[in-house]
């Protein structure tokens, strides 16, 4: 028999929470259900997290292991967590219990009360420092703005999701993978619920700075042509520009003030133009780029262990 709720948690740094994270689940779901699995996808992480999750799959048979080959990032394991989802529910939570499971009744409730397909938590109160803050909050705007869609930054993966939106979400294999935009993308009618954010269990966040510039990159690259449309704007007004300043100089010139062109001046118009032509370049190569790593049609992510179950297709 199918499981009535799934949770997909995809793992790295949670050697010290595997084990918290999976009693407190059992004490959330258990009296919502005794039908449930808990699916944790470990990224490769540089701790001994896959050990931990071993002896947790050992003591409990509702406790399904995946290991990564290598890492992959925390939604391409999200993905693979998806792929061997078998619940009519999915809940989808990181691993470090600043997602707290006591939330999920609220959250289930939420979905049958009021009939919807998913529901998204949103952290009211956000226990991060400044800093991640901060990054968290200008990262979604700067994508929500080149992306054209809003993106709420007290949302992030926590949420429920009937197994029709899972199934929707998977059918798409594309190489840039944002858990939130493919939400978004599937569409179907969905809701909001109000939760309590807790502390980091592992001491803090595996974003950094470079690594959410990465993200925001593949992001913008996969779902907007705006920075093409940028580029072509800079470029007219570049040109409109070097008229204006070509009209100017030839009046001058006419009029007597500019006796001998200076070299300068050539210059730096063609250095500019070259830097221009080599960021628009640059912008291209990368949309190429995107299409040639999509074009080679690759797996998404590769097993390099499992426990509790058969792997699905990647």
């Amino acid at each position: 028999m199918k499981p009535l709720i799934s949770i997909v948690s995809p793992v790295y740094g949670g050697e010290k929470t595997t084990a918290e994270l999976v009693s407190r689940l059992h004490a959330a779901l258990q009296p919502l259900t005794a039908n449930y699995e808990i699916i944790l996808v470990e990224d490769h992480s540089p701790d001994n997290s896959w050990a931990a999750i071993e002896a947790t799959c050992a003591q409990d048979p509702r406790v399904v292991g995946i290991k990564l080959s290598r890492n992959y990032g925390q939604h391409y394991a999200i993905t693979a967590g998806l792929d061997h989802a078998q619940g009519e529910w999915v809940v989808v939570m990181d691993c470090d219990l600043q997602d707290r499971p006591e939330e999920i009744p609220a959250l289930y409730r939420a979905v049958l009360d009021q009939n919807l397909d998913y529901v998204q938590a949103v952290r009211s109160a956000r226990q991060d420092n400044a800093r991640k803050r901060l990054g968290s909050f200008l990262f979604y705007r700067v994508l929500s703005h080149m992306v054209g869609k809003l993106y709420d930054h007290r949302k992030a993966n926590f949420g429920i999701y009937h197994h029709k939106v899972i199934k929707a979400i998977a059918s798409y294999r594309e190489r840039n993978r944002f858990f939130p935009a493919l939400v978004q993308m599937v569409g179907f009618t969905g809701g909001e619920v109000e939760v309590t954010h807790a502390e980091s269990g592992r001491g803090g966040s595996t974003y950094n700075l470079r690594k959410l510039l990465r993200l925001a990159e593949d992001i913008i690259l996969s779902h907007s042509d705006k920075p093409l449309r940028y580029i072509t704007r800079f470029g007219f007004f570049i040109s409109f520009l070097s008229l204006l300043g070509a009209a100017i100089t030839f009046v001058r010139w006419t009029l007597g003030y500019i006796e001998v062109l200076g070299y300068a001046s050539i210059i730096l118009s063609v250095l500019f133009s070259t830097g221009i032509l080599m960021f628009t370049l640059g912008i291209l190569g990368l949309y190429v780029g995107k299409t040639f790593d999509a074009v080679k049609n690759r797996p998404l992510y590769i097993i390099d262990q499992h426990l509790g179950q058969a792997p699905a297709a990647e």
